[in-house]
């Protein structure tokens, strides 16, 4: 793999390192964050062409939406690339989680203006970014790159904040609203705790695919199914209420029952979970941006368990 030859850990014997205010990255690792951010826009790119992926927007079609289509979503990964650059940047040197979030704003602010108010990726801001920020801070105490390793290193350097900004309600939005509406988690809460639905459920869902010969297009299927199954959407619940949420898991469920992508008509019955869903005007966004997390960990890691 060629493309992860740049994400190696970089080991430096007898290196101290800095305090958090003193760090800088050195020039050998800039191509590190460059190589890391371009892994992260691919991994957005892989969950907008995969298909069928029932009620999201595909190079197909536009799914439930009727105000996004592929083209909104191309110019929203364009505008993010600095970004995942620079917090990836931002984990090598430690920085505190105040910015961190500072980057995700100015993200978010970059994808509006891009998308001309829409939003795409604004739960993929959050995810993806935080793991780029827990590769890079991984990269500069030279830990191999596993799941494992990424996933102890974001808890432990800023698990504290995660879980205070999971309780924050001060900026409103659709997956708020579902939150205090329905008691709904969504992407704070995955943050809060590590994201345990991209390690423990989406990772495991795609490896097993993978072992058993599937190919990368029906790994991710059952990656995207097995979260649909597992997490609670608040865009679910934002679109179709507790039925709504009910109904995509229901379903989700009996895809994966049925042998997933590995049974025979695995596709067709894919696609008729997305006219479903299109029906009902149900998009499961939050388990579309756990599964851009799950790609770019699959990028990262390779085999690495």
């Amino acid at each position: 793999m060629a493309e992860l030859t740049a994400l190696r850990p970089a080991v430096r014997p007898g290196r101290r390192q800095a305090p958090a205010q003193a760090a800088s990255v050195p020039a050998a690792d800039m191509p590190f964050c460059r190589q890391l951010a371009r892994l992260a826009v691919r991994s957005l790119y892989a969950e907008l062409v995969l298909y069928p992926k029932p009620g999201l927007v595909s190079l197909v079609d536009n799914g439930s939406h009727a105000d996004m289509d592929a083209a909104t979503f191309m110019r929203s990964m364009f505008a993010l690339r600095r970004y995942f650059f620079d917090i990836a940047r931002a984990g090598m040197e430690d920085a505190p989680f105040h910015v961190l979030k500072g980057l995700g704003i100015d993200a978010e602010a970059r994808m509006m203006r891009a998308t001309g108010g829409i939003n795409t990726h604004r739960g993929a801001i959050f995810c993806l970014g935080l793991l780029c920020a827990a590769i890079g801070r991984c990269r500069a105490k030279g830990t191999v790159l596993r799941p494992a390793a990424i996933q102890a290193t974001l808890l432990i350097c800023w698990g504290r904040e995660l879980g205070a900004h999971s309780g924050d309600v001060d900026v409103q939005s659709h997956g708020t609203e579902a939150r205090e509406r329905y008691a709904a988690s969504g992407a704070r809460e995955e943050g809060a705790r590590g994201f345990p639905s991209v390690f423990g459920i989406g990772l495991p869902a795609l490896r097993r695919a993978l072992a058993a010969g599937l190919g990368l297009r029906r790994a991710r299927i059952d990656a995207l199914f097995a979260l649909m199954a597992h997490i609670s959407d608040t865009n679910v619940y934002h679109r179709g209420g507790p039925e709504g949420a009910q109904a995509v898991r229901r379903q989700a469920r009996a895809f994966i029952a049925r042998g997933g992508s590995a049974a025979p008509d695995w596709e067709e019955r894919a696609l008729a979970c997305h006219r479903s869903f299109v029906a009902a005007r149900l998009s499961p966004g939050g388990a579309a941006d756990l599964l851009g997390a799950v790609c770019l960990l699959q990028s990262v890691c390779g085999g690495l368990e």
